[in-house]
Protein backbone atom coordinates (compact mmCIF):
# COMPACT_ATOMS: atom_id res chain seq x y z
CA UNK A 1 0.00 0.00 0.00
CA UNK A 2 0.91 3.26 -0.53
CA UNK A 3 1.19 5.98 1.79
CA UNK A 4 -0.84 8.56 1.70
CA UNK A 5 0.80 12.12 1.82
CA UNK A 6 -0.28 13.86 4.74
CA UNK A 7 -1.75 16.92 3.77
CA UNK A 8 -0.89 19.81 5.44
CA UNK A 9 -3.35 22.61 6.94
CA UNK A 10 -3.31 25.80 4.33
CA UNK A 11 -3.12 28.49 6.23
CA UNK A 12 -4.61 31.87 4.12
CA UNK A 13 -2.69 35.05 4.58
CA UNK A 14 -3.48 38.19 3.72
CA UNK A 15 -2.23 38.21 0.30
CA UNK A 16 -4.36 34.59 -0.17
CA UNK A 17 -8.03 36.29 1.37
CA UNK A 18 -9.90 37.93 -1.36
CA UNK A 19 -10.26 41.18 -1.14
CA UNK A 20 -12.97 42.39 1.41
CA UNK A 21 -15.48 44.84 -1.01
CA UNK A 22 -16.19 48.10 1.25
CA UNK A 23 -19.99 49.08 0.24
CA UNK A 24 -20.47 52.95 -0.12
CA UNK A 25 -23.46 54.70 -0.12
CA UNK A 26 -26.71 54.73 1.85
CA UNK A 27 -27.71 51.99 4.63
CA UNK A 28 -31.68 51.40 4.04
CA UNK A 29 -31.80 49.17 7.52
CA UNK A 30 -31.12 53.21 9.36
CA UNK A 31 -34.43 53.91 6.98
CA UNK A 32 -36.25 50.94 7.58
CA UNK A 33 -35.99 50.37 11.74
CA UNK A 34 -33.81 53.82 12.66
CA UNK A 35 -36.66 56.34 11.81
CA UNK A 36 -39.99 54.33 12.93
CA UNK A 37 -37.98 54.03 16.77
CA UNK A 38 -37.19 57.48 16.64
CA UNK A 39 -40.53 58.41 16.20
CA UNK A 40 -42.05 55.78 18.85
CA UNK A 41 -39.29 57.26 21.08
CA UNK A 42 -40.62 61.15 20.51
CA UNK A 43 -44.12 60.30 20.78
CA UNK A 44 -43.21 58.39 24.56
CA UNK A 45 -41.60 60.95 26.03
CA UNK A 46 -44.32 63.54 24.74
CA UNK A 47 -46.73 61.76 26.55
CA UNK A 48 -44.69 61.25 29.85
CA UNK A 49 -44.13 64.70 30.04
CA UNK A 50 -47.64 66.02 29.26
CA UNK A 51 -49.21 62.99 31.52
CA UNK A 52 -47.11 62.33 33.97
CA UNK A 53 -44.70 65.68 34.80
CA UNK A 54 -47.24 68.07 34.33
CA UNK A 55 -50.07 66.63 36.45
CA UNK A 56 -47.61 66.45 39.34
CA UNK A 57 -46.36 70.18 38.68
CA UNK A 58 -50.24 70.92 38.59
CA UNK A 59 -50.27 69.51 41.84
CA UNK A 60 -47.48 70.98 43.70
CA UNK A 61 -49.17 74.46 42.93
CA UNK A 62 -51.10 75.59 46.00
CA UNK A 63 -53.94 77.04 45.66
CA UNK A 64 -52.78 80.81 46.31
CA UNK A 65 -50.73 80.49 43.19
CA UNK A 66 -53.60 79.66 40.98
CA UNK A 67 -55.76 82.91 41.59
CA UNK A 68 -54.97 86.10 39.86
CA UNK A 69 -53.24 88.83 41.45
CA UNK A 70 -56.03 91.36 42.15
CA UNK A 71 -58.23 87.93 43.87
CA UNK A 72 -55.37 87.20 45.89
CA UNK A 73 -55.64 91.17 47.28
CA UNK A 74 -59.62 90.98 47.64
CA UNK A 75 -59.04 87.41 49.61
CA UNK A 76 -56.51 89.41 51.88
CA UNK A 77 -58.78 92.24 52.46
CA UNK A 78 -61.61 90.37 53.11
CA UNK A 79 -60.62 88.58 56.27
CA UNK A 80 -60.56 90.74 59.32
CA UNK A 81 -57.79 89.88 61.92
CA UNK A 82 -59.73 89.64 65.51
CA UNK A 83 -62.52 87.26 63.86
CA UNK A 84 -63.27 84.07 65.87
CA UNK A 85 -63.72 81.13 63.26
CA UNK A 86 -66.09 78.32 64.22
CA UNK A 87 -68.57 80.28 66.38
CA UNK A 88 -71.46 80.19 63.67
CA UNK A 89 -71.46 77.59 61.18
CA UNK A 90 -74.53 77.03 58.93
CA UNK A 91 -74.17 73.49 57.44
CA UNK A 92 -75.54 72.32 54.02
CA UNK A 93 -75.61 68.28 54.42
CA UNK A 94 -75.20 65.90 51.46
CA UNK A 95 -75.01 67.84 48.31
CA UNK A 96 -74.53 65.01 45.28
CA UNK A 97 -72.86 66.98 42.11
CA UNK A 98 -72.41 65.67 38.45
CA UNK A 99 -68.55 67.15 37.84
CA UNK A 100 -68.04 68.88 33.96
CA UNK A 101 -67.26 66.38 31.20
CA UNK A 102 -68.64 63.03 33.05
CA UNK A 103 -71.35 62.65 31.48
CA UNK A 104 -73.68 61.92 35.03
CA UNK A 105 -71.11 59.07 35.44
CA UNK A 106 -69.25 60.45 38.18
CA UNK A 107 -70.26 61.64 41.56
CA UNK A 108 -69.51 64.28 44.22
CA UNK A 109 -70.64 63.84 47.61
CA UNK A 110 -69.90 66.81 49.68
CA UNK A 111 -71.30 68.33 52.81
CA UNK A 112 -69.91 72.11 53.48
CA UNK A 113 -70.20 74.12 56.92
CA UNK A 114 -70.60 77.82 55.84
CA UNK A 115 -68.50 80.26 59.23
CA UNK A 116 -70.21 82.92 59.17
CA UNK A 117 -69.42 86.49 61.09
CA UNK A 118 -72.68 86.32 63.28
CA UNK A 119 -76.44 84.91 63.64
CA UNK A 120 -78.06 86.87 61.92
CA UNK A 121 -76.06 85.76 58.88
CA UNK A 122 -76.71 81.69 59.87
CA UNK A 123 -80.70 82.80 59.63
CA UNK A 124 -79.82 84.53 55.97
CA UNK A 125 -78.23 81.73 55.00
CA UNK A 126 -81.02 79.18 56.31
CA UNK A 127 -84.05 81.47 54.67
CA UNK A 128 -82.39 80.72 51.32
CA UNK A 129 -80.61 77.88 51.53
CA UNK A 130 -82.17 77.15 47.86
CA UNK A 131 -80.16 79.59 46.49
CA UNK A 132 -76.87 78.84 48.79
CA UNK A 133 -77.27 75.34 47.47
CA UNK A 134 -77.49 76.83 44.00
CA UNK A 135 -74.24 78.41 44.02
CA UNK A 136 -72.23 75.77 45.18
CA UNK A 137 -73.38 73.38 43.15
CA UNK A 138 -72.90 76.28 39.94
CA UNK A 139 -69.08 76.34 41.25
CA UNK A 140 -68.56 72.53 41.40
CA UNK A 141 -70.32 71.69 38.61
CA UNK A 142 -68.53 73.65 36.33
CA UNK A 143 -65.25 71.89 37.39
CA UNK A 144 -64.11 68.58 36.04
CA UNK A 145 -62.72 65.63 37.70
CA UNK A 146 -58.69 66.00 37.28
CA UNK A 147 -59.56 70.02 39.25
CA UNK A 148 -61.80 68.32 42.31
CA UNK A 149 -59.54 65.34 42.59
CA UNK A 150 -56.78 67.87 43.52
CA UNK A 151 -55.83 68.48 47.30
CA UNK A 152 -54.35 71.70 46.43
CA UNK A 153 -57.44 73.24 44.14
CA UNK A 154 -59.89 72.75 47.36
CA UNK A 155 -58.37 76.26 48.58
CA UNK A 156 -59.47 77.79 45.39
CA UNK A 157 -62.86 75.86 45.35
CA UNK A 158 -63.45 77.79 48.48
CA UNK A 159 -62.80 80.75 47.13
CA UNK A 160 -64.81 80.41 44.25
CA UNK A 161 -67.69 79.41 46.27
CA UNK A 162 -67.20 81.90 48.85
CA UNK A 163 -67.89 84.73 45.48
CA UNK A 164 -70.32 83.03 44.21
CA UNK A 165 -72.51 83.34 47.26
CA UNK A 166 -71.22 86.83 48.06
CA UNK A 167 -72.56 87.79 44.97
CA UNK A 168 -76.14 86.02 45.32
CA UNK A 169 -76.05 87.22 49.01
CA UNK A 170 -74.17 90.42 49.31
CA UNK A 171 -75.16 91.29 52.99
CA UNK A 172 -73.96 87.74 54.06
CA UNK A 173 -70.33 87.99 55.49
CA UNK A 174 -68.37 84.45 55.32
CA UNK A 175 -65.06 84.11 57.37
CA UNK A 176 -64.42 80.53 55.59
CA UNK A 177 -65.88 77.38 54.34
CA UNK A 178 -65.31 73.77 55.70
CA UNK A 179 -65.95 70.35 53.42
CA UNK A 180 -66.95 67.76 56.28
CA UNK A 181 -67.67 65.26 53.09
CA UNK A 182 -65.45 65.51 50.03
CA UNK A 183 -66.26 62.01 48.28
CA UNK A 184 -65.77 61.18 45.11
CA UNK A 185 -66.86 58.40 42.98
Amino acid sequence: MEKLEEEKPVVKTAETLPPVKVKKGFNFKILIFGIPLFIIQLVAVYFITANILLTRLQANNSAEQQLPAADKEAVKKEEPKSVELGKHIYMVDDLIINPANTDGKRLLLSSLGFDVASEQNTQELKAKEVLLKDAIISVVSSKGMSQLGNIAYRDSLRTEITKRVNKVMPEVKINTIYFSKYILQ
